[in-house]
């Protein structure tokens, strides 16, 4: 299959007809697979009420079928069709976070979706993304999009129409190439279908922003373990991992430095990714830094990038630096935890 690629302006005028949008959206109201970009990642779109085009994502990314998959939306009109009910708790938080990078989670309609999106379950992920050749996209198509991230399940997300490019060329129809997205991580997920609202998910809006709006949030045991099925995507499987193991170090530079230095001496070529204010600090064979303390939304932008860019780096194994577990600190540890596969070394 060969993969077109249509180059839009990230800023589409809505008055405007653009052919490579109304093209897109024709495959992908068709049943085609069509990746395009969001403010998180860039996804790969299937219709959401075809079932064996939604089967087709699990194809081409290689992904577990009891891996849930996130509706999105165009308009809010396209919620009530699709859910059971809306929480009252939902009206505030769509409110202050539609469009943007906040999945919530409801009780699905009975017969509108196939199995393979929800993945047997009785709730659905619905999220409208704030991008505007997304929404055009989706609006144009005419029907929701299910869209997980536009990548080999368990490779790092794309966050430019390159990485898809690189991933799934041959394997879909198309990709919308609107340039790099800007938040870098996932949405987050929410679940409101029971008494007290469930983080299942951190992502681009945080916990903290989350009980400003809404008040006691608590987060999911499911993000600690590994045995059950996945109720949102990201909760279950290894994800995000460049092709060297990673290992995150909590603790100092020099305390990462001294580990470096073992295996180094080894003869292993040892990568390290770090942060601009101590990519000096380091001697390593790479050294990739991504964002900066002093933001790190700037590290969430980046983090994607980096890991992708080790693999053409070719290090044996690669070091990274932990984050503080605090706003968006809590998304960037989920991300790289999940792509250490859970290891850490702790300094003393």
């Amino acid at each position: 299959m060969e993969t077109k690629i249509w180059k839009v302006d990230n800023f589409v005028d809505n008055s405007e007809n653009y052919p490579q949008i109304v093209d897109a959206a024709a495959l992908l109201r068709d049943g085609e697979l069509v990746a395009f970009p969001t403010e998180t990642v860039y996804g790969l779109g299937a219709n959401a009420l075809n079932g064996e085009a939604v089967t087709n994502i699990y194809r081409a990314k290689g992904r577990p079928s009891d891996n849930p998959l996130i509706v999105h939306i165009g308009d809010m009109n396209q919620l009530n069709g699709l859910v059971e009910v809306i929480p009252e708790l939902a009206h505030p938080l769509m409110a202050h976070f539609w469009p943007g990078p906040l999945t919530l989670i409801f009780k699905k309609k009975e017969g509108v979706f196939p199995d393979s999106v929800t993945a047997g379950l009785a709730t659905v992920g619905i999220r409208m993304p704030d991008h505007q050749v997304a929404l055009r996209l989706i609006r144009e198509s005419g029907c929701p999009v299910a869209a997980p991230s536009a990548n080999l399940s368990g490779k790092p997300s794309p966050t430019t129409a390159d990485h898809v490019y690189e991933d799934l060329s041959g394997r879909i129809a198309g990709i919308v190439d609107a340039g790099a997205t800007g938040v870098g991580l996932e949405s987050a997920v929410l679940d409101i279908t029971g008494e007290v609202p469930l983080i299942l998910r951190p992502g681009g809006v945080t916990i903290e922003q989350l009980q400003a709006v809404i008040g006691h949030v608590e987060v999911d045991k499911g993000l600690l373990k590994g045995e059950e099925a996945p109720k949102a995507p990201g909760m279950k499987y290894k994800h995000y991992a460049p092709k060297a193991p990673l290992t995150l170090v909590d603790g100092s530079p020099a305390f990462l430095q001294s580990l470096v230095d073992e295996k180094r001496a080894a003869g292993l070529r040892v990568g390290v990714y770090t942060v601009e204010e101590h990519k000096d600090l380091y001697e390593a064979d790479n050294i990739l830094a991504g964002g900066t303390l002093k933001d790190l939304r700037t590290v969430a932008e980046n983090m994607y990038g980096v890991l992708r860019q080790f693999d053409h780096e070719g290090p044996d194994i690669i070091y990274g630096e932990a984050f503080p577990h605090t706003g968006i600190g809590e998304a960037i540890m989920n991300r790289l935890l999940k792509a250490a596969g859970g290891r850490v070394i702790k300094e003393g």
